[in-house]
């Protein structure tokens, strides 16, 4: 099945060659979202926008009535974009709605497209059936687009090109500061990044103090953090952490809970790395984010397996001792958190 980049859609859409129908699918929204910008403000002229783009939900709408609409000549001439969601008719995946799509109409249009309209399918899977004839056709167009999460240095470049739009410089460290602190979240991360821009000004430095005083964490990424600092043995570090999610009023047991769920995840990563897995691959064993494979995939390299099945176990007596009464909460992590450094 032949995809195309996403950036190197846009790049052929500046020059000019646009498709008469593109499928964008995948679990990364925000990249969509600004992809499906990017073609509206090339394709609609900025005055049109209001009466020249329209949506549908394909759990509500036939596909034929889609077409239809691409067929008709645009209001007062120029041109149309019609959206369309939640095409799980791509994928393999059964219908959950009891619409039916003739796909041997949509596949007659792409023999002759209107040249006034472009119909965006958008499908919120990561992969598409590629045994489907439709599949093909469009991806024999050029005209697949994925939008996979984005990690490692895919990640990284994206955070690097949206400083440099808001003219603002990050420097590596805080650049890493900032993914353990936002996750992979691209949405969290563009909102964090404009604050960070309109508190350094133009061509300012972002370091690592200024992400670690303005950035807010949620609990998960807080817990993530502190399991980092007493994997690294900062269990001062550590400590202040619990203490701050404590402060907030963050239930002992969920911070337990949160933790234990990231050392089983070091456990199975560290199993599925001796049996040959890359990290996309375990990301999608496991159903984690790609960068937070990574990050417990290096954490998990300073323990043996015997030492993390050890610690699970721990988890899970602290967890008994917690629930029943039989020791304070607070100090049951508290003695779990030194123990484990010790």
């Amino acid at each position: 099945m032949s995809v195309l980049d996403y950036r190197t859609a846009a790049k052929e859409i500046n020059k000019g060659n646009v498709q008469p129908i593109y499928v964008c699918y995948g679990s990364e929204s925000f990249l969509m979202k600004e992809f499906i910008t990017y073609l509206t403000e090339h394709w609609i002229d900025s005055n049109d926008r209001d009466f020249a783009v329209s949506r549908f939900d394909l759990s509500e709408t036939n596909v034929e009535l889609i077409i239809d609409d691409a067929e008709t000549l645009p209001f007062m001439g120029g041109r149309k974009l019609i959206i369309a969601k939640d095409a799980t008719f791509f994928t393999a995946a059964k219908e959950s709605s009891k619409m039916e799509h003739r796909l041997d109409r949509l596949t007659e249009y792409l023999q002759a497209p209107a040249d006034f309209s472009i119909i965006l399918f958008t499908v919120n899977a990561d992969k598409l059936d590629e045994r489907k004839k439709i599949v093909k056709l469009i991806g024999e167009r050029k005209a697949l687009i994925p939008f996979p999460l984005l990690s490692g240095d895919d990640l990284t470049y994206w955070i690097r090109r949206q400083s440099e739009k808001l003219h603002m410089n990050i420097d590596d460290a805080a650049l890493q500061d900032l993914i353990i602190s936002c996750g992979a979240n691209l949405q969290n991360l563009s909102g964090e990044l404009q604050k960070l821009s309109l508190y350094v000004g133009v061509n300012g430095v972002v370091t690592s103090e200024l992400v670690e005083s303005m950035v807010a964490r949620s609990t998960e990424q807080n817990v993530f953090l502190m399991i980092d600092e007493l994997v690294q043995l900062h269990v001062d570090k550590a400590l202040g952490i619990l203490y701050d999610l404590l402060k907030h009023k963050e239930e002992p047991v969920k911070i337990l809970s949160l933790m234990a769920r990231q050392f089983r995840n070091m456990l199975l990563i560290k199993q599925l790395s001796k049996q040959g897995f890359n990290q996309q691959q375990m990301a999608s064993q496991l159903g984690l984010h790609p960068y937070a494979v990574k990050i417990a995939a290096e954490q998990a390299r300073r323990y043996e397996v015997d030492k993390l099945k050890q610690t699970i176990s721990r988890l899970a007596e602290v967890d008994y001792r917690m629930k029943t009464g039989k020791m304070d909460k607070v100090l049951a992590l508290e003695m779990f958190m030194l123990q484990l450094a010790g």
